[in-house]
This record gives structure tokens, C-alpha cells and sequence, in this order.
């Protein structure tokens, strides 16, 4: 698996220093080094390129290891925090935030992202309860109709806070729309802890995700704690949704594209296939954030544009193929 990280790793760099460097004014290579050398620059490079290049790259990171997560979990390839309604969830999270005004004593920047992950981990719950309410064996099917539905629901919430809104109106609709631009160093400090600490629960249970594609009761036979292990890995993805949403809005198709393509190059093993998502959604994510803010310039594309064109022949090209194979993880 050496090549496998070393590859990866440099996508990652690569798909990075195009993101810093490619823009409507060109960052000479000799700046990252020597700001002197070109003093505007180094000030677009740092405080605009750099750190909307991390920004995306955590975002990408976050919701790749998520879906990888749900996807083990949930034996389900089109399982995955946009497909879910995970996404919808955070989303009506991070705009009832703004709608109202939201602000928790002592937490201050962290509250747009802790309700999001509040919302989002209360969406995870619903629509697996939901789903094993409509069906107990839990089909590919049943998962992908109740996230339609409870999607389709908190975009109605969405729709009403929007249409009630006065001033707050464009920083709504910026959400909804996806995207990395003029956030800055603050959105950046406030999404690294979720990441932390939602990539650490699921990274907890790569072993008994592992054991849990074979079935629960097998894995209890494992010595798994399935209870346990399932509630780790639903809070953990549900906090890395909800804290991509809160800085970056409704981004699809990065949880179901990367860990499918993941998969499929290097194996299902979570042991290697988490850690490895993780840096090709980053690059992912950072790719698209750089055709969205090139293609049309100097206007800007929402990221979410972009990754739905990747995104939608992905998720019908699974589905079919998981209808003729009638179930089991690609």
C-alpha cells in the first residue's frame, strides 16, 4: 500500500499548488519562500488563495471519509451524507442559524458548525429509524427513497426560512449554493476540530467496519460491539457533514464519488480505504473549487455545480450496477 499513499499524496500536492497558483493573477513560485519578491502576491497567496485551498481540501476530506463511513456501515454504495439527507439536515441546521440569529454563549464562531452537526446527526437518526420502520432488512432502496423524502422535507423548511428572510437572504442562499470563496483563516480554525475529532471516531472503528460487511451478527461473533460501534461512526460522520456544511453550504457527491472510486482502485479494507479517501477527496474537492472560480472567469460557479456533473452519472452508474447484482458493496 506504499504506492497507494505515495500516489495519493501526491494528487493531493499537486491538485493544492494548482489551486494556490492558478488564478487571475499568476503566484510566482519564489513567493511562498521570498513574500518580498512580490509583495502582492504573497498577500493574495496568504490570505485569500491559501486559505480557501484548505478550506476545500478539509471540506472534500470530511465528506469522503463520511460516506466512506456510511457506506461500510450501511453496506450500501449510494450511501452518502447528500444521497441520505445528512446534508439537508446540517443545511437547515446552518441556515435556522442565521434565520434567527443564533449565537451560544462562549462558543461564538463554533455555533454555526455545532448546530449543523446537531442537525445533521439528528437527520442520520431519523432516516435510518424511518427506513427500518418501512422496512426491516433495509434495502439499497428504502435507504435512497427516505433520504429523498426527508430531503424534499428540510428543503421545504429551507424554502420557508428563505422566503421569510429580509437582509440575511444572500449569506442564506450562499450556503445552499456550495462554496470555499472569501471565507478566510477563521473558517478554517473553525472546521479543524470537528474534523479532528468526527475523523477520529470513525477512524476508532476501521476494524469493526471492516467485520460489519459481513453482517452484524458475524460481527458480533467478531467480539464486536455492534451498538457502540455503529453510534461512534454515525455521531463521527454526522459531525464531519455538519461542520462541512456550516463553512462550505450543500456540497453532493463527494462522499458517494471518492470512496467508490477508492474502493474500486485499492480495495475495501476501511484500514486503508478511510485514510485514503480522505486525501483524494481533499484533492477532489480542491480540483473543483479550481475549474468552479476558472471556468467562467472572472464569475464564479457554485463548487456544488461541479461536483453534481461528477457526481450523477457516478451515483446512476452504482445503481444500476447494484440492481443487477442485487446487493453487496461494489
Amino acid at each position: 500500500m506504499v504506492f497507494a499513499y505515495g500516489s495519493a499524496f501526491v494528487v493531493l500536492l499537486i491538485s493544492m499548488w494548482l489551486g494556490v497558483s492558478i488564478g487571475s493573477v499568476k503566484i510566482p513560485l519564489e513567493v511562498f519562500w521570498n513574500p518580498q519578491a512580490n509583495e502582492t502576491a504573497a498577500s493574495i497567496l496568504w490570505k485569500i488563495r491559501m486559505p480557501r485551498v484548505l478550506l476545500a481540501a478539509l471540506v472534500g476530506a470530511s465528506l469522503a471519509i463520511a460516506g466512506a463511513a456510511f457506506q461500510g456501515l450501511l453496506k450500501n454504495p449510494l450511501a452518502d451524507p447528500y444521497t441520505l439527507g445528512i446534508s439537508s439536515g446540517a443545511s437547515v441546521g446552518a441556515v435556522a442559524t442565521i434565520f434567527f440569529g443564533i449565537s451560544i454563549p462562549f462558543i461564538g464562531l463554533f455555533t454555526l458548525p455545532l448546530i449543523s452537526m446537531v442537525a445533521a446527526v439528528m437527520t442520520m437518526f431519523f432516516v435510518v429509524g424511518f427506513a427500518k420502520m418501512v422496512d426491516r432488512t433495509l434495502k439499497m432502496e428504502t435507504f435512497i427513497l427516505t433520504g429523498i423524502i426527508v430531503s424534499s422535507f428540510l428543503g421545504s423548511m429551507i424554502s420557508l426560512m428563505i422566503a421569510l428572510t429580509g437582509e440575511e437572504l444572500r449569506q442564506i442562499m450562499s450556503w445552499l449554493l456550495g462554496s470555499v470563496s472569501m471565507r478566510g483563516w477563521p473558517y478554517v480554525q473553525m472546521i479543524i476540530p470537528f474534523v479532528i475529532i468526527g475523523g477520529f471516531l470513525v477512524w476508532l472503528n476501521r476494524r469493526e467496519l471492516n467485520a460489519m460487511l459481513y453482517g452484524e451478527e458475524r460481527a458480533k461473533y467478531l467480539g464486536v460491539n455492534v451498538r457502540r460501534s455503529k453510534m461512534q461512526v454515525l455521531i463521527g460522520g454526522s459531525m464531519l457533514t455538519g461542520a462541512a456544511v456550516a463553512v462550505s453550504g450543500t456540497i453532493g457527491f463527494v462522499g458517494l464519488v471518492v470512496p467508490h472510486m477508492t474502493r474500486m482502485l485499492w480495495g475495501a479494507d476501511h484500514r486503508h480505504l478511510l485514510p485514503l479517501s480522505l486525501l483524494y477527496g481533499a484533492a477532489l474537492l480542491v480540483v473543483c473549487d479550481l475549474v468552479a472560480r476558472t471556468i467562467i472567469a472572472p464569475a464564479e460557479l457554485p463548487i456544488g455545480v461541479i461536483t453534481a456533473f461528477l457526481g450523477a452519472p457516478v451515483f446512476a452508474y452504482i445503481f444500476f450496477k447494484q440492481r443487477r447484482r442485487k446487493g453487496g458493496i461494489a
